[in-house]
């Protein structure tokens, strides 16, 4: 343990630093009991030394803190699989705490290191009203400057998942809400409270003098623009048997992922097994879509340094088959078993296949895998593609390839792409985008007959009798829930096959939990009514959750569902649950694509979307939040300065 100590006073005993009361001003968490930690004065030399001060003669000290907290509910089940207990240390990221003390890196100062500390005015106080942000200059990167009830708080201007400019986002209630994903951040701590994206803010001190308002900050989190939460680790891995974990959580996407950050970050330190059917750790699924020729490694979500800092074990290209839950076992495809105590499910989703004539043909692809999306754009350079479906997925496949391939065709079932989720007149206005940018579309018919020349694809035949010139075909309609294994196990799922959880993503079975696109859980803006939503935003939230209560703390997911999608540069976002809708509300201008979309039914506003409309969708997403009904009197006159955000 180390830290940067003011020098000491002169006094008639220079010896003897109040170093107990330098602690407690300067400790940036509560402990959970008592920390005793002793003290070798040479450490503390070296630390003034780094400060540029003299440096007093000390001899060894012993230094003990205590601090008395209220004691909360624990979980009853804290036993490992080998039958230990996991000792209990402290408290920190507002949680209880399971970490080893002489694992945790005690944060005394957060600018140890002087070198690395910047200090500037940004403005006057009265510059800035309540409620209002601000970007600010500190000459070595910038910050974001907010006031509410009037105090100032300072953080990282750039929304770490996407790096959105926050000064253009929603200021509500303590917490920032992105522009473009609508990922919220609390204005006091940093920390993340809705997602999507893994880090948090990082937090710079404010103080005022003389009217002035400065800032002082760490120059790298300046520039890094993000941070991630302290977390456990797992303590003596070593002992544990290879068959045998406390947690395992099978299915290596947003879910399962922020499931085994969360507890780590509310100190779990026993076992935690990922396993995946992929052959890559976890990454950004949607760029398979937006940005089909990226690498693994330039869109996965943690580094491999990651999982081994935080003992997070990846299981690739493993498949559970069976899950037996009267004996807490998973099995693998390959007879492998292993033991669990609390056991996620976050599966996802397998997408549906051609049942046509040709269906085996070489060079047809469901989207599935990084290398699913390479090969997509190597074949379909500068030579024909034929996309099946107009899905989010098609689209937006579609539109990648539109600059790349000589043609692209997209076929469809329906009249208008994306007409049961955005309406027949957004659809019509994105599929004039796409007409505009040479994609051309067969709507109301399917492929009847895929065609191969040597084993490969040459020709994709349409019951409507056209034929389509194909080198490369993507299949893109629809996909159904990876839960066919689960049939004998005794878990509650659905007659779609959606994994049924109540609020907390708890299954019918004890220790049992399910979250991301497998699931069928209850929307608190849909009066609890049991839905499926596969959005990248709310497989983020149901693994924290289910994490949050596999430690037995009994929180409810009551997020606002929110995704975006992004073609030829152009953005939708969406937030609500609009299934159902029975009438579409337009302002805007749908021919310029500047427009916003009120999906209403029985006269409430369902959801909504919208594009080059910054911030107003994470505004509606901060209403419906709050628990406030919108009513379609109010988005109909096409006044909405009720949803204006504050911003400069």
């Amino acid at each position: 343990m180390g830290g940067c100590f003011s020098k000491p006073k002169p006094g008639p005993d220079n010896s003897r630093p109040n170093v107990l009361k330098e602690l407690a001003e300067e400790l940036s968490e509560p402990l959970r009991l008592i920390l005793s930690k002793s003290w070798n004065t040479e450490d503390i030399s070296e630390d003034w030394k780094k400060a540029d001060v003299s440096v007093p003669v000390f001899k060894k000290i012993e230094v003990k803190i205590e601090v008395v907290l209220p004691e909360k509910e624990r979980a009853k089940e804290e036993m490992s699989p080998n039958g230990k207990a996991s000792p209990i240390i402290y408290k920190a990221n507002g949680t209880s705490r399971h970490f080893q003390l002489e694992e945790y890196p005690v944060a005394i100062n957060p600018y140890r290191n002087l070198k690395d500390v910047v200090e500037a005015s940004v403005c006057y106080v009265k510059d800035l009203d309540n409620g209002q942000m601000r970007e600010v200059d500190l000459g070595c990167g910038k910050a974001l400057l907010v006031k509410e009830n009037g105090e100032f708080y300072a953080m990282g201007h750039k929304c770490p998942h996407y790096g959105a400019p926050l000064v253009k986002g929603v200021l509500s209630k303590g917490r920032i809400r992105c522009p473009w994903h609508g990922a919220c951040f609390n204005i006091g701590t940093g920390d993340i409270e809705d997602y999507p994206g893994l880090d948090s803010l990082p937090k710079f001190q404010v103080k005022i003098e003389k009217e002035k308002v400065y800032i002082r900050a760490s120059k790298q989190a300046l520039q890094t623009q993000r941070r991630t939460k302290v977390m456990a680790k797992c303590i003596s891995l070593s002992n544990y048997n290879i068959s045998s974990t406390n947690v395992l959580i099978i299915g290596a996407g947003p879910a399962g992922l922020v499931c085994a950050e969360t507890l780590r970050q509310e100190g779990f330190s026993d076992r935690i097994v990922m396993c995946t059917m992929d052959r890559n750790l976890p990454y950004d699924r949607p760029k398979l879509s937006k940005s089909m020729d990226s690498h693994p490694d330039q869109i996965a979500l943690r580094p491999k340094e990651f999982f081994r800092t935080y003992d997070i074990e990846v299981l690739t290209e493993m498949q559970v088959v069976a899950v037996d839950v009267k004996n807490k076992t998973a099995v693998f495809k390959d007879g492998f078993k292993m033991e669990y105590n609390k056991l996620l499910l976050a599966t996802g989703s397998m997408p549906k296949t051609l049942s046509c004539k040709g269906k085996e043909v070489e060079n047809v692809f469901n989207i599935r895998t990084v290398e699913d999306a390479n090969r997509v754009v190597k074949l379909a350079t500068s030579k024909n593609a034929v996309v099946v479906g107009a899905s989010f997925l098609g689209m937006e496949v579609a539109a990648y390839l539109a600059e790349k391939a000589h043609s692209v065709s997209v076929v469809e079932l329906e009249e208008v792409p994306f007409k049961k989720f955005f309406g027949e007149k957004v659809g019509r206005a994105i599929m004039k985008m796409f007409e505009n940018n040479r994609v051309k579309f067969y709507m109301q018919t399917e492929v009847s007959e895929l065609r191969e020349q040597e084993g490969k694809l040459k020709e994709v035949v349409l019951k409507s009798g056209k034929v389509l010139r194909a080198d490369v075909c993507v299949i893109g309609i629809g996909a159904t829930p990876a839960t066919g294994f689960l049939k004998q196990s005794g878990i509650n799922v659905d007659s779609k096959g959606f994994i049924v959880v109540n609020k907390m993503m708890q299954t019918n079975i004890p220790g049992v939990f399910a979250a991301g696109d497998a699931v069928a859980f209850p929307l608190v803006l849909r009066n609890n009514k049991k839905v499926n939503i596969p959005h990248w935003q709310m497989a983020h939230m149901h693994g924290r959750i289910a994490a949050l209560n596999m430690l037995a703390h009994g929180t409810e997911i009551s997020t606002v569902p929110y995704l975006w999608t992004a073609m030829f540069g152009k953005s939708i976002r969406y937030a609500g649950h609009g299934e159902g809708f029975d009438d579409v509300i337009i302002q805007g201008d749908l021919d310029e694509l500047k427009f916003v979309a009120f999906y209403t039914k029985n006269e409430e506003v369902l959801a909504v979307a919208s594009m080059n409309y910054d911030p107003l969708v994470s505004k509606v997403a901060d209403v419906m939040g709050a628990g406030r009904a919108i009513r379609k009197r109010d988005v109909e006159t096409g006044d909405m300065s009720w949803l204006t955000g504050k911003g400069s």
